[in-house]
């Protein structure tokens, strides 16, 4: 089962997902371009995204996923968020997904910076063996910043996924494993993209 918790480097904060970030929850991801491969727009109003967040709340108390939002420290916004879900506990292995970044920071230090918080924290904390981030397979800038964290591209995953309005996407699923996870932290690192000093702080 998964706990509830916060990570946090220099630059930003994971933050278990809560009601209370219903009003900035919603700012921060009410733009038609960052929905435009995930349907439909969870932010799009705050009934909308209240009724997501209850859910997400729901499933967080069966301990079957940890949604959270991604805080700018800088200025202590809601820029995002992301999950850890569909878990596997047999086989030690999760998802990381649901992402959304506000279209300001994108292709910033956001991404990089949660993607490091949540692979330390699944490798290094609760010792899993993999870890899986998905896709829309023609969500390209989405797979570049996959593959520049260090992912592996496995291939492609037709019709996996069912949306509200009945159609289905073909999936490019990546992966991470812990072998491999001693590299992608030291590229991370030397690369700059991660330079700050992490920590994690349990609630």
């Amino acid at each position: 089962m998964l706990q509830p918790i916060s990570l946090e480097s220099e630059l930003i904060k994971l933050e278990p997902l809560t009601m209370a970030h219903l009003s900035d929850f919603c700012k921060a991801g009410n733009f038609a371009e960052v929905w435009r491969y995930m349907q439909p727009n969870h932010c799009q109003n705050e009934d909308v995204a209240r009724a997501w967040i209850s859910l997400a709340v729901n499933e967080m108390a069966t301990g079957s996923q940890v949604a959270f939002v991604i805080i700018n420290k800088q200025n202590n916004k809601i820029v995002g968020s992301t999950r850890l879900f569909r878990v596997n506990s047999v086989d030690r292995a999760l998802e990381i997904g649901h992402t959304f970044i506000s279209p300001a920071f994108q292709r910033s230090h956001v991404n990089s910076h949660a993607k490091y918080l949540l692979l330390e924290y699944v490798f290094e904390t609760l010792d899993f063996t993999r870890v899986e981030i998905c896709t829309h397979e023609k969500n390209l800038q989405s797979r570049h910043a996959i593959a520049r964290i260090g992912g592996k591209f496995e291939g492609i995953l037709r019709k996996n996924r069912r949306a509200e309005d009945g159609s289905y996407r073909n999936t490019a699923l990546f992966s991470i494993i812990n072998d491999e996870w001693p590299q992608v932290k030291a590229n991370l690192l030397k690369t700059g993209q991660c330079k700050e000093v992490f920590s994690y702080v349990s609630n």
